[in-house]
């Protein structure tokens, strides 16, 4: 595993620390979470080319089912 160093703003901080207190994890935790929250989201252009093709072949997809 990797080290990384963020710099954010004082307020910030205060407030991600008291998240992660209130959820009963670390800060570590939480941004490690938020991290693969992030990396497991599909990327907005995989969606919209998706919906583009089901629109484009719904009428297809209809009879053929």
């Amino acid at each position: 595993m990797s080290d990384i160093t963020v710099t954010v703003p004082d307020t910030q901080l205060i407030q991600l620390k008291e998240k992660a207190n209130r959820l009963g994890i670390t800060l570590a935790d939480l941004v490690l979470l938020s991290i693969e929250a992030v990396l497991s989201r599909p990327d907005e252009d995989f969606l919209k080319t998706a919906d583009y093709v089901v629109r484009k072949n719904a009428e297809l997809y209809r009879r053929l089912g």
